[in-house]
Order: C-alpha cells, then sequence, then structure tokens
C-alpha cells in the first residue's frame, strides 16, 4: 500500500453478490428481487462484507426504483421495501464487533448511465419516497453511479434536510483507450462537476461503477477542487467496477456483464494503492467487486498500519 494507509473501507457490489449466494435473482429487478422475496439473503452480503472488514455497507436500496420493481409496485411498497433495506444493515452494522457505517444508497432515479433520461421535475418525490423510507436507519446518504450534476444535486436537495452528511458519487466516461480528461457520462469536467457539488453541501464526493484506469484522473482532479473549497474534512473515495465497458443502450438489463479477469483481488488491490497515494480517504468496489477483494484491501490496510 502507499503512504497513506489510512482511509476507510466501503464495501462491494452487491447485485452479484447476491447471485452467488443463490438469492432469487432476474432482471429488471436485479438486486431488489431479493429485498422482495427473500431478503435474509441481504443480511447474508451485508455480512459477509463486515467480516471481510468494511466500515461503510452500503443499503440494498439501488433497484428500488420504478423502472426496475415496476411503477404500482413502487407506489404501493417503494417506501416500505427502502425501509427493509435500511433496517437489514442497520441490524448487521450494530451486531459489527466494531463501528459500521451505513449508507442510504439512493440510486439514479430513471436509468444508469443515461444523463439525458433523466427527468429533474419527477424525481423528487421518487427519491422523497427512499428517503423517507431509510432515513431512520442510515447514517450517511450515498447518492451514486450519478452521470451528471442535474440528477446528483436534485438528489442531494432531497436527502440534505434530513442533516445526515451526503456523500455523491459519479460515474465516469471510461470507453476502452480513453486517455482525455476526467468527465462525467454527461460529458461534465470532473473538476467543475465537484466544484458545484461541494457548494450544494455534499460531505464527500467519490466515483464509482467505471473502469479502474479512468479513476486517477478524476481523483487528482477532484482533489484540486476539494483544496480550492477550501474544507479539509472532505472525503475523496473510489469504487471501480470489475466488468467489462460497455456503450449506452436503450435496452437496458438485456444481460449481466461479463467481468474482466484481470480484477481479481490482487490486481484490484494495485488499483487501490494508486488510488490512496492519489489522495482517496474511502476505497472500496462496485459491480463485480466482491468481498474477498474487500478483505484483501483490509489485510494489506493492517500490515501497513
Amino acid at each position: 500500500m502507499s503512504a497513506q494507509t489510512r482511509f476507510t473501507i466501503l464495501d462491494g457490489g452487491m447485485g452479484r453478490l447476491l447471485e452467488r449466494l443463490g438469492a432469487p435473482f432476474r432482471l429488471p429487478e436485479w438486486s431488489a428481487l431479493s429485498l422482495i422475496e427473500a431478503p435474509d439473503y441481504v443480511r447474508r452480503a451485508h455480512q459477509a462484507y463486515v467480516d471481510a472488514g468494511a466500515e461503510i455497507i452500503t443499503t440494498n436500496s439501488y433497484g428500488l426504483v420504478p423502472h426496475m420493481i415496476g411503477d404500482h409496485r413502487f407506489r404501493t411498497e417503494g417506501r416500505a421495501l427502502a425501509a427493509r433495506a435500511g433496517s437489514i444493515a442497520r441490524a448487521v452494522a450494530d451486531a459489527a464487533p466494531r463501528k459500521v457505517t451505513v449508507a442510504g444508497s439512493l440510486p439514479p432515479i430513471f436509468e444508469s448511465y443515461r444523463p439525458d433520461k433523466f427527468i429533474a421535475e419527477e424525481a423528487p418525490p421518487i427519491l422523497a419516497e427512499l428517503v423517507a423510507g431509510l432515513a431512520p436507519h442510515v447514517d450517511v446518504w450515498l447518492i451514486e453511479t450519478q452521470s451528471s450534476t442535474a440528477e446528483a444535486l436534485t438528489a442531494l436537495a432531497v436527502a440534505a434536510p434530513t442533516g445526515k452528511p451526503v456523500y455523491v458519487s459519479y460515474t465516469l466516461r471510461d470507453e476502452r483507450g480513453r486517455t482525455g480528461p476526467a468527465e462525467l457520462r454527461s460529458w461534465e469536467p470532473v473538476g467543475d462537476a465537484v466544484s458545484r457539488t461541494l457548494a450544494a453541501g455534499a460531505a464527500a464526493i467519490l466515483f464509482n461503477c467505471s473502469q479502474p484506469e479512468v479513476m486517477s484522473a478524476a481523483l487528482k482532479a477532484a482533489r484540486l477542487a476539494i483544496d480550492a473549497f477550501g474544507d479539509p474534512d472532505i472525503g475523496l473515495g473510489v469504487y471501480a467496477n470489475a466488468f467489462v465497458p460497455e456503450p449506452p443502450s436503450d435496452e437496458p438489463y438485456a444481460g449481466i456483464s461479463e467481468l474482466r479477469p484481470d480484477l481479481d483481488p490482487p490486481h484490484y488491490l494495485k488499483w487501490v494503492d494508486r488510488w490512496t497515494g492519489d489522495g482517496a480517504t474511502i476505497v472500496g468496489g462496485c459491480c463485480g467487486i466482491g468481498p474477498e477483494h474487500i478483505e484483501a484491501i483490509a489485510r494489506s490496510r493492517a500490515t501497513q498500519a
């Protein structure tokens, strides 16, 4: 590991772990199906990450949006399902032998990776249902996989009145071989996006659900913006995915993406070392990064402490 060994360990991806555990799993419900039909699998997934060394676990609420569970189910059960997701994570965290923070996941409301699908006037009431269900159980908010500042700042405005810290995590343009400047999937420069997000009250900036290769440039751009903002307590994090990048599609969730063979725990750990050297203070994993990766990160950090 790099010289900066004191960083917080976030958990890894939920959907693929649930599938590995044998939970009910199909599209388009994705990880939400286990919450609906067999919530004990969600508990087991959270427990696996705590056992591996995660210090932040993320509620299984990413799939609790109308386009994944259906409009009718969201209207009638959305808040209750969010409360279930929050209570399961809270129980696992409270039973842990050390402090474990619960982050309430607030996902893209309309579709991941598609800033063009965002409908500003329709998002707040959907977000409000998730916030209402999760709020009693979470310590912080994690607004994740945001493709534009428009969707991120809309979610931040809904979550902020709870008084809990709000973390915002952006997803990046990560086409294979990309070497250009760090940009959100909306083409917004990372530095500009971070400055706007900090001005809106975010307590931490993260980058997730993108290839490891694009994370360092984003971290460096974010660090410059954070330093200019002047608050040393702002967190900076990264949790990359492990699947082969795919172009945006008008037919989402057509299948489960192929995982990269070069992102097993030892190889992912090399990226973590780079990110902590770039100033990351929160590190974990997204799609395809499991408890074995988190355990490797925790073990490596412990040996360098």
